[in-house]
């Protein structure tokens, strides 16, 4: 499991990668607060196109981010979710705390 950080446009991307369960979860929390706190990002974006399995603490792990950034005034985005994890995401009631979208959804409209 691993994570890569992208700063463009005051926006924070994590790419995250591979399974994401209670020890790698950790890990990659540090990486992304720790960065997020030295640049405070006006959106994080979570990007999970890499992610073959997630559990409860990888819902965690995103609803801990969407209060980090509110408490910052900013926001956090969930794009790119494999199929597999849409029903466990949308069952947490993420898209309640942060926008969850496809990355390529603007060039899908036109």
């Amino acid at each position: 499991m691993g994570v890569r950080l992208i700063l463009k446009n005051e926006v924070l991307t994590a790419v995250l990668s591979g399974e994401i369960d209670h020890h790698s979860a950790r890990e990659i929390r540090s990486e992304i607060d720790s960065t997020a706190t030295k640049v405070k990002p006006k959106k994080l974006a979570l990007d999970f196109s890499a992610v073959s399995f997630m559990d409860s603490s990888g819902i965690g792990l995103a609803m801990g981010r969407c209060k980090l950034m509110h408490l910052w005034g900013g926001e956090v985005e969930i794009i790119n979710l494999p199929p597999n994890l849409e029903r466990i995401v949308s069952l947490a009631g993420l898209g309640q705390l942060c926008t969850i979208r496809k990355e390529n959804s603007d060039e899908a409209d036109e």
